[in-house]
């Protein structure tokens, strides 16, 4: 045999490669299986559980475990876990049927059309080119970018929304950085700053809804949503700043925040047909979805009704198929099994058990001082999104158990309502806790790892925690939200 083929064979040993990556699979599937084993037999022991809700925690727990330990699919754990959650009668079937009736799944599809078509006539390239316009650096850049994505908290009443028309200018943006870090850092920055600049707007996400509906219901008067941007934009606005500067240090070293870039850019070329017909139809957009109590137009239908328009023959910007063909049909499954999960985990009373189980341990509801029951209500709903993985069902089963807490103690259920909704928009762990995170996970191949943004929560966390103390006692307590 000659050198070069010994060679050959000591660079590329094919009969000890596939037994190898088998015995390593078999290694890293050995925690997973104790973790899920423990996990049927801890859902056992708790008295006063129904047959249901212990299959529900169960089933939830098993796709916390695979979500967050494995590389498997996160639509196909979802999915597999819903359907292990019927064939053990914690859910009827027609749950599972009509998950895709939401007007969340709609307002998704609706979003991904009209990203699409803000990319193909150019418009992403246009926004990108008022980023890039002034951006000297990639520094400024990631500081231009949160600059513009603060106000879409009061545009679209959307995470997902806003994440969608975000990623043409992502996708522009790192293109022209070259650099995968870059990416990693752009594609963590972007939907991080969507989720902490939410609380700035009522509308900002359904959930603001749902609670502040819930806190007229059971609280008797509901905040305004002058009321609401007075205490959520000052907080939204030193989030954002604090989220910008972490990412910047944690994902960069001070020659790639300094590096130069060259974006060629359109805005000085004038505007074609297709750029008008899509920045009429996003304007349109925009005001049905702010004037929604007017007209009664709900924000998904008004989505669909833009993405029918934005894909009309012979009117249309796009074709039809090309829209559909855009549609994360992935992300689409996983949120539709995700909105089942949760409702599995509601209806069981899963999650009032384990909400009750939560308060119990952290000592709130024997009371104590402002500064304790602040920091337990902070710690509690900053967590929430580990437990319980939809931002509208924790607002829903959450927000009633706050305000019940508040009359117990006789809090001011505002104060004690807003800052819960502060801590639920948080959910930065798991790239299962935000559609918006998923969203930029697929976006490109350079783009983060869930280790990067188990990272970069371990960091923002506490520091959320800190920043609700700081800004409420140097800014909510003094404007009419002093619990």
């Amino acid at each position: 045999m000659s050198d070069s083929s010994l060679w050959a064979l000591a660079d590329d040993p094919p009969a000890r490669s596939v037994p190898e990556r088998r015995w390593r699979w078999t290694i890293g599937a050995v925690p997973v299986v104790l973790l899920i084993a423990l996990l049927g037999i801890g859902v056992m022991i708790p008295a006063g559980l129904g047959n249901e809700a212990r299959l529900a925690l169960f089933g939830f727990g098993t796709a916390v475990v695979l979500w967050s330990l494995t590389q498997i699919n996160a639509a196909y754990v979802a999915l597999g876990v819903v359907l292990l959650l019927v064939l053990g009668g914690a859910l009827e079937q027609e749950q599972l049927f009509t998950a895709l009736e939401s007007d969340v799944i709609w307002l998704m599809i609706g979003a991904f059309i009209l990203g699409t078509a803000v990319q193909d006539t150019g418009l992403a390239a246009r926004l990108t080119g008022l980023v890039a316009k002034r951006a000297r650096s990639v520094s400024a850049m990631m500081w231009l970018v949160t600059l513009v994505l603060l106000p879409t908290a009061f545009l679209i009443p959307s995470t997902s929304g806003r994440a969608a028309v975000a990623l043409p200018v992502f996708r522009s943006l790192s293109d022209a950085a070259g650099s995968a870090k870059v990416t990693r850092a752009l594609a963590l920055l972007i939907p991080t700053v969507i989720l902490v600049s939410t609380v700035a707007s009522l509308t900002g996400a359904g959930s603001h809804l749902i609670a502040n509906d819930l806190l007229g219901d059971l609280g008797g008067t509901k905040l305004s949503f002058v009321q609401w941007l007075l205490f959520g934009l000052p907080f939204a606005l030193i989030a954002s700043a604090v989220t910008t500067w972490i990412i910047g240090r944690l994902f960069l070293d001070k020659d790639l925040r300094a590096k130069s870039l060259s974006i060629e850019t359109t805005a000085s070329k004038p505007f074609s047909r297709d750029e008008w017909i899509t920045l009429m139809v996003i304007l349109a957009s925009v005001g049905l979805w702010s004037t929604e109590h007017l007209h009664g137009l709900q924000i998904a239908t008004v989505s669909v009704l833009a993405a029918l328009i934005l894909t009309l023959p012979g009117i249309g910007v796009i074709a039809w198929k090309d829209g559909l063909k855009a549609v994360n049909w992935n992300l689409i499954v996983f949120v539709g099994a995700a909105l089942v999960l949760g409702q599995a985990l509601i209806g069981t009373g899963a999650a009032k058990w384990l909400i009750g189980l939560v308060f119990s341990a952290s000592g709130l509801t024997d009371g104590g001082s402002s500064s304790f029951i602040l920091l337990a209500l902070a710690l509690i709903t900053l967590t929430s999104h580990l437990y319980m993985t939809s931002h509208t069902a924790r607002a829903a089963a959450l927000t009633p158990a706050l305000l019940y807490l508040a009359g117990t103690l006789k809090l001011n259920p505002a104060a004690v309502m807003f800052i819960g909704s502060v801590g639920m928009d948080y959910c930065l762990t798991f790239p299962v806790s935000s559609k918006a995170l998923l969203m930029f996970q697929e976006a490109d191949p350079d783009a983060w790892a869930p280790a990067d943004l188990l990272r970069l929560s371990a960091i923002l966390l506490p520091v959320h925690a800190l920043l609700i103390i700081a800004v409420y006692f140097g800014w909510w307590q003094h404007v009419g939200l002093k619990l």
